[in-house]
């Protein structure tokens, strides 16, 4: 995962941008949910998103990806755009037999592109599996393989590591950095919870229906209306990584074999000597109530 010490430079300013918003307001009926909203995104660039319930996250989302038309304000798309979306959740019911590698056909019929895509994503014994069978990483990552298939230079991740452990969420913020580096695709990633998240970008937008603040994990922790929104208690801590998690939490690739101790979060806070990067927050930890 990326450590916020060794963030990638800013992007250059002359680099085009794959969707550029600007001033976007959107309303419904006669109650604002989206005021004067700058948004660049930006290839090799990671982007997340962040706010309080209602705070429009879900809204701005869907005008990025094309679904909702915003009241005012400019919405400019590369021509090159090529988007793939992980959504927050899919719920499919446990009756239907439905394996995996079927579940992946249905945005990409070959076969062979199927299997690539759950091999990059670190689950291509799983091809044959039942759906219904996969545990949450699983599933995230076979939600992750599905966006893949659409050759993207553009990931939107509505809360990728939904239902997901701590030590399985940091497995996929390393697998989306990695991704990010491999095929140089801009990512907006969308979340709730800041404990490891802050650690896996270079940007952060915090968003209460207008952009509160921005800038990277360590200019948005310390600015006044991220505190008044998540309180003086958030707290920035790093990781200093030499090992790599499987999708069981045990550790490989590193000097250690067993669960890595220090990836262990209580009470939403760093283990007394974690060296984790990122933002522990007590006022988000556990929520996932939906967002308008």
């Amino acid at each position: 995962m990326n450590n916020p010490a060794v963030l990638r430079q800013p992007a250059d300013a002359s680099m085009t941008a794959l969707i550029e918003l600007q001033g976007i307001g959107k309303s419904f009926a006669t109650r604002p949910v989206l005021q004067a909203v700058n948004l660049n995104l930006l290839p090799g660039r990671i982007v997340t998103l962040i706010g309080p319930n209602g705070a429009g996250k879900t809204t701005l989302v869907k005008i990025v990806l094309g679904l909702l038309q915003p009241d005012c304000g400019r919405v400019q798309r590369s021509a090159q755009l090529q988007i793939g979306y992980m959504p927050q959740k899919l719920y499919i019911d446990p009756t239907l037999p439905l394996q995996v590698e079927r579940f992946l056909q249905f945005a990409n019929a070959d076969t062979v592109e199927c299997l690539a895509a759950l091999e990059r994503v670190g689950i291509a014994h799983l091809m044959k599996q039942p759906v219904s069978g996969l545990s949450g990483g699983e599933m995230q990552r076979m939600l992750l393989a599905r966006a893949l298939l659409r050759k993207p230079n553009l990931l939107v991740l509505d809360e990728p590591v939904q239902g997901v452990d701590v030590t399985g969420q940091e497995a996929l913020y390393q697998l989306i950095g990695e991704l990010r580096d491999e095929l140089n695709c801009g990512i907006l990633m969308v979340s709730h919870d800041l404990h490891l998240v802050m650690a896996a970008t270079d940007e952060v937008v915090c968003l209460n229906q207008h952009v509160c603040c921005h800038g990277t994990p360590q200019q948005v922790s310390v600015d006044p209306a991220f505190v008044a929104l998540f309180g003086a208690k958030t707290a920035l801590y790093t990781h200093d990584h030499d090992h790599e998690h499987d999708l069981h939490s045990g550790v490989v690739h590193g000097p250690r074999s067993a669960p890595c101790q220090q990836d262990s979060l209580r009470n939403g806070f760093p283990d007394k000597g974690s060296t984790h990067g990122g933002v522990v927050s007590s006022a988000l930890q556990g929520k996932n109530q939906a967002d308008v």
